[in-house]
């Protein structure tokens, strides 16, 4: 039969430990904090109109308190330190945490952290129909501090900025992006300048880094307080970007440039505006713009905006990262991707994800009309999300960092306290709207486990084949068959030698291709794989080989590049005159016991039959790519 080759699997990990660069901090504040740093823009304004809009001194330090020790606790030490440290070989973000955790184990448990990362990945995209509309929003309002002319023209502003947003992602921002940074820079520096001079006239907002203020003002609202931690946690929405970015940029850039450039900036920025609060207790409107000088405030609004608009960039931009990511660990079906960078891989465009997300953009914005209004609806997911990081957090702490018990629970339940009182926080807001991204993500999870078990059970099913190898094999070697000039390789879905699309196409022509190749298609549970373990070759019989290709998680799958590694490996395959042949496959119900219930199956053969085929999943020649039809009973 031959023997096998295969390249060895090293155990190679992806670092995360890059250097810090000063390209590399700019960069990441062009991607990596946009969020957070457009917060102050709505947070503050938020958490004072939970306590009636003209809060006491004391009242006011209480809350700057809280968003300091916020901003500490969840981004400074449980991201920064705890949560960036759990990478995947280099990768960050949920299902990077959750494949990590789980590889290779069983059982109720691992099921149940299975549960946790998909429904923290499917809560990513209601934050992401939320934040570009709160985001635009509450810059474009800034304006009304000017004047009021432009009051009733802001909505339909903010829909055709959110509309141009949404529909340059199919151009890619691998050139735009480059300014990013320095406008992000400018912005920073720009807060922090406005909250400096509020500070220096109300010195004594620095007594706010005591968290007795927070105490007392928890003591002194009591159950309010739970209203007023939900718009504290607009402060921290985009920290999970942090642990999401990871891959891109690393831990040191990301951490560097927290630590001495947002952190101080967004601090400043807060401590700003509740020395603004504290000099003018009766102000009116939002204390962000109230900062600047009148000649300023238009000024600021354009940069507001290029600032949201960027901070939107990015959360739209990891949703494409995330649907790649549970496409390829099996629990999406495959959508048409686009790469719109040459050198820079994370530079993708889903037409699907992009359309869907802008019309539920657009509908939140049209529908809540003002950034306040739109806080009601914004922090459910990701307080859920950051809650989620926590349990998966923990399996990390003990499973792969191999803590005792002592020191990962206390840790764990340190964050999980916090975390429980913002998510606690959050579902007060369930009727202001909160329902809304907390819907779309169970939508979205149940796509996400149908598709899962629909494809199980469609592999469940071409296991039981009618001819087996040997006989198949014996009726090859006997010369039953015709063979034909040219290479012919075959899809194999379940990684057996023969696959059922090359049985029936023998069954239908007689004849089969001289060099043979039965190729079977893996994603594993880590990031990237290294081109020496790229690909397994085991000779099945003369000129017919079975390829086993591996991708990582994050990588774009290309099977003619992946081939060429096979042929070092000794498989006689001419990537030239190669034709890939697979199956279209039809899914029926069942005559007999059905695999799946009717509402299951109906949903996944809808989704299989619209999921992207294999030429633009795998990089093929379409003019060399032929698809073999049949019906398959689940």
């Amino acid at each position: 039969m031959g023997g096998k080759v295969t390249g060895g699997r090293e155990q190679r990990a992806e670092s995360a430990d890059r250097a810090f660069t000063l390209s590399g901090g700019l960069a990441a504040l062009g991607i990596v904090f946009g969020d957070l740093g457009t917060s102050p823009l709505y947070t503050y304004q938020t958490i004072v109109g939970t306590v009636g809009g003209h809060p006491s001194a004391e009242d006011a330090l209480g809350l700057l308190s809280l968003v300091v020790w916020a901003l500490i606790v969840i981004v400074s030490v449980k991201y920064c330190i705890f949560v960036m440290r759990a990478d995947n070989r280099g990768e960050g973000g949920i299902l990077a945490l959750m494949a990590l955790v789980t590889t290779g184990k069983g059982g109720r448990l691992t099921a149940g952290l299975i549960v946790a990362g998909l429904f923290g990945s499917a809560l990513i995209y209601g934050d992401g129909i939320i934040t570009p509309a709160i985001s635009v929003l509450s810059a474009l309002e800034g304006v009304n501090v000017a004047t009021d002319i432009f009051k009733p023209y802001v909505v339909p502003a903010a829909l055709l900025v959110l509309l141009a947003l949404f529909t340059a992602q199919a151009k890619g921002t691998a050139k735009i992006g480059r300014i990013f940074g320095p406008i992000m820079l400018l912005w920073f520096v720009t807060i922090a300048i406005l909250g400096l001079t509020g500070v220096l006239r109300r010195p004594e907002v620095f007594g706010a880094i005591n968290p007795m203020h927070c105490g007392r003002f928890i003591v002194a609202h009591g159950w309010h307080s739970f209203v007023v931690l939900g718009g504290v946690f607009l402060a921290i929405t985009g920290g999970e970007a942090l642990y999401a970015d990871l891959g891109h940029f690393g831990r040191k850039p990301i951490r560097s440039t927290w630590y001495f450039v947002v952190l101080p900036a967004l601090l400043l920025c807060y401590a700003g505006q509740t020395a603004l609060l504290l000099q003018n207790p009766g102000i009116q409107g939002n204390p962000f713009f109230k900062l600047a000088p009148h000649w300023a405030v238009i000024p600021l609004v354009v940069l507001a905006t290029l600032a949201t608009i960027i901070a939107s960039q990015a959360i739209i931009t990891g949703a494409f990262s995330m649907t790649r990511q549970a496409m390829q660990l099996g629990w999406f079906p495959g959508l048409n991707i686009r790469q719109t960078s040459d050198e820079e891989y994370g530079q993708i465009y889903v037409p699907v994800v992009n359309w869907a997300m802008m019309v539920c953009t657009l509908l939140l914005t049209f529908s809540f009309g003002s950034s306040d209004a739109l806080a009601g609806a914004y922090g459910t997911a990701v307080s859920t999300t950051m809650l989620l990081t926590t349990v998966l957090l923990f399996s990390a702490m003990r499973d792969i960092w191999r803590w005792p018990v002592a020191v990962a629970l206390p840790t764990s339940l340190l964050f999980l306290l916090v975390d429980l009182g913002f998510f606690s926080a959050n579902l007060l807001k369930i009727r202001e709207g909160g329902w809304i991204p907390l819907l779309l993500a169970v939508l979205i999870f149940i796509l996400m486990t149908v598709w899962h078990r629909g494809t199980a059970a469609l592999h469940r099913s071409q296991a039981q084949r009618p001819e087996s190898n040997d006989a198949f094999l014996a009726s090859l070697n006997s010369g039953k068959f015709t063979r034909v000039p040219g290479t012919a390789v075959f899809f194999s879905r379940n990684e057996t030698a023969i696959p059922d699309v090359m049985i029936r196409y023998v069954a239908q022509f007689k004849a089969l291709q001289e060099t043979l190749i039965s190729l079977t298609v893996r994603f594993d549970d880590v990031p990237r794989v290294a081109w020496s373990e790229r690909t397994e070759v085991e000779q099945i019989a003369d000129n017919f080989w079975h390829v086993t290709v591996r991708f990582g998680f994050i990588e774009r799958p290309s099977v003619v590049a992946a081939l060429a590694s096979a042929k070092e490996k000794g498989c006689s395959i001419n990537l030239d005159d190669a034709v890939y042949f697979a199956s279209h496959d039809d899914v029926v119900r069942s005559p007999n016991r059905p695999r799946l219930p009717g509402w299951q199956r109906m949903l996944f053969a809808v989704m299989y039959r619209n999921a992207v085929r294999s030429p633009d999943r795998f990089d093929l020649p379409a003019d060399k790519f032929l698809e073999v039809g049949r019906q398959i009973a689940l």
